[in-house]
């Protein structure tokens, strides 16, 4: 007997621990998930018909948005600070922009060196612009900053970890 309840005891603890190995496996599946689609954003209609998108705050403070440029994917970070969409150099290659006259952009780490451009087409989600005054600079990461340039065009809610960018209404 002594044998048997020592053979149910292996039993269960081997299913004890492959209970707990499912668990960590599908909880890790889930927290992969919900990272990999953080920057997903919600796309809706307004109660006035109008069409918005829904930004949730990351863990670093920060609003992001995968949208496009010239039909390219660019992850974006929302910029209220930035005058115009800013982009590296080397995106700027990359998506085979035009290095137009050459300025001095002032960012928070000082001076530097930048050229102006012009996008054809900027869409993130439902909301698209045409013709987009943006800036190249070298001192910026991949991701592109999404200054006023584009923002201007659009209302913007921040309410709790929630911002909402819809249509303008006409004034």
């Amino acid at each position: 007997m002594e044998g048997q309840t020592t053979a149910e005891q292996r039993k269960g603890k081997s299913l004890y621990w492959a209970a707990v190995v499912a668990l960590m496996l599908g909880l890790t599946a889930l927290f992969q998930g919900v990272i990999r689609n953080e920057r997903v954003a919600q796309s809706m209609l307004t109660a006035d018909g109008e069409i918005a998108l829904v930004l949730i705050r990351q863990r670093d403070g920060h609003y992001y948005a995968d949208g496009e440029i010239n039909g390219s994917p660019v992850v974006f970070l929302v910029d209220t600070g930035a005058s115009d969409i800013a982009l590296s150099s080397s995106l700027a290659r990359a998506l085979g922009l035009d290095f137009g006259p050459e300025i001095t952009v002032m960012t928070a780490a000082g001076a530097v060196k930048g050229w102006i451009t012009r996008l054809e087409r900027v869409q993130i989600g439902p909301l698209l612009l045409q013709n987009v005054r943006a800036t190249i600079t070298d001192k910026l990461g991949e991701q592109a900053l999404l200054g006023m340039s584009f923002l201007k065009h659009f209302s913007m809610i921040q309410e709790g970890d929630t911002l909402i960018l819809a249509v303008a209404g006409e004034s």
